[in-house]
């Protein structure tokens, strides 16, 4: 009763907590499977973010709940935000769950399964699941483990891991209106940065080659740690460290605030070329009136300067964001001016988002609810706006030559795919060994999303 599945909801980090999970556990003797009808434990990695995403795990749950009829020692977790959000309450839904286990706490996972295994196999009755949603000092710290490539029975790696995520931050102070996040992640935290760039050093000792700086607000990282040097904030500071290191070829990072995008930051992108030239900066709205209903500390002239001083310092640069459609009291007026700030930035991708009710915060309480309809008509309009963006930038590409870092086999398991530094994702031709290299593409076709190639190495079987 060892073998383990985890299934993960949502952002990024949700995606490194379970990765980290999964490091621990294995460090303790469980199986990490890819197949979820091949374990004994189901663990589900949820999200909150939105209230259809909580159905959506409730859902899965209910349905794995009558695999227990069948299979008596199944153990069923949920973790992450959702179980964080709504603990203990879940069990009137899902009575059959074994473990609820909150964001700050995943570090307890292994303990409480050697627990639940080591009752079931000398018969002991369990009684109550276990519920475990409080808080911890320094849970920030034990986000650090990676889960190591499989090896095969030849010794041979199956896989090769160049690119990771690395966890620099937890929770968020900024109270949006609409954002469950400071409920269900808790106050902004901070690890040492010491401990990053170790994290970071180990990571490119085995192969590594790009890095993914994680946090709620990234660029709040340390900000009551550590002093500013000579203008630089401390996430500057750290984005030199892991700069100076050996081995890593790209940084990246995400999720940033607008707040965060100082003059130290947006020079960064001009004096670190390892910083790719990709920013997700969420505008949430274009309307001056509707950022202020949600909370938001800026304006959209603001917003539009930040573009504008990132892309005079490189002008190749790639744009993502996310956006609030159908906020409430958000009129035409306001949607037009959301549109127009959203054309005239040109992004290359957007999490474009129809508001939802998310009991618990402020914007819960407000009246002057948008209609559905009118919701899903202006998320139409900016999808269109989208796609129109996103095919003219990448028919752009078409004829270059593009500097493309080679991750691995595509789904298809025919081709390989990897990403330009502007994060764009390419599929092309190749041989197994250029995994982990940086290689020319030249682009010969594009799609809304992705780029097709041919490697241009002189010498080199592809």
């Amino acid at each position: 009763m060892n073998r383990v599945h985890l299934k993960t909801y949502g952002c990024q980090m949700n995606e490194r907590d379970s990765e980290a999970v999964a490091a621990m556990l294995r460090a303790r003797g469980y199986r990490i499977v890819a197949d979820e009808h091949d374990c004994d434990i189901l663990l589900l990695n949820t999200c909150s973010v939105r209230d259809a995403a909580e159905q959506k795990a409730i859902g899965k749950a209910a349905y794995l709940q009558q695999r227990k009829k069948k299979q008596p020692d199944f153990v069923l977790g949920i973790l992450g935000c959702m179980a964080q959000n709504r603990g203990a309450s879940l069990l009137e839904q899902l009575p059959d769950v074994d473990l609820i286990v909150g964001t700050q706490k995943f570090h307890q996972v292994p303990g409480y399964l050697d627990n639940l295994r080591a009752a079931r196999e000398a018969g002991v009755p369990i009684g109550r699941s276990i519920v475990d949603i409080a808080e911890e000092a320094g849970s920030q710290n034990t986000i650090k483990d990676h889960l190591l490539p499989e090896v095969a029975a030849d010794n041979s790696e199956t896989e090769k891991q160049v690119s990771a995520f690395v966890s620099i931050q937890q929770g968020c102070n900024m109270d949006c209106a609409f954002c469950i996040v400071p409920k269900t992640r808790g106050d902004e935290r901070s690890r040492p940065m010491d401990d990053i760039v170790a994290e970071c050093r180990a990571l490119a000792d085995r192969g590594v080659r790009e890095i993914t700086l994680l946090g709620q607000i990234v660029t709040s990282y340390g900000r009551r740690d550590y002093a500013h040097t000579g203008g630089v904030t401390p996430f500057v500071q750290l984005l030199e460290r892991v700069h100076a290191l050996d081995g890593i070829e790209r940084i990246r990072f995400t999720s940033p605030h607008p707040r965060g995008f100082k003059d130290d930051l947006v020079a960064a992108y001009g004096r670190l070329p390892k910083l790719c030239p990709y920013v997700h900066l969420p505008m949430q709205s274009g309307s001056d009136r509707i950022l202020r209903a949600m909370n938001r500390p800026y304006t959209r002239d603001r917003y539009r300067e930040i573009v504008a001083a990132l892309r005079a310092v490189q002008p190749d640069m790639y744009f993502s964001t996310d956006v609030i459609v159908g906020f409430p009291g958000e009129t035409e007026e306001d949607f037009a001016q959301t549109r127009e700030l959203f054309e005239s930035c040109d992004f290359d991708m957007a999490y474009i988002f129809k508001y939802s009710i998310r009991t618990g915060t402020p914007a819960a309480e407000l009246g002057d609810q948008v209609p559905d309809a009118v919701k899903e008509e202006r998320n139409r309009l900016l999808l269109e706006v989208l796609q129109a963006n996103s095919l003219r930038r990448t028919a752009r590409l078409i004829g270059t030559t593009e500097e493309v870092l080679v991750e691995g086999r595509d789904k298809s398991g025919t081709h390989f795919t990897g990403r330009t530094r502007g994060n764009r994702v390419c599929v092309f031709d190749a041989d197994p060994r250029l995994v982990g290299q940086l290689v020319p593409l030249k682009i010969e076709r594009a799609t809304v999303s992705t780029l097709y190639g041919q490697l241009v190495l002189a010498g080199v079987e592809t």
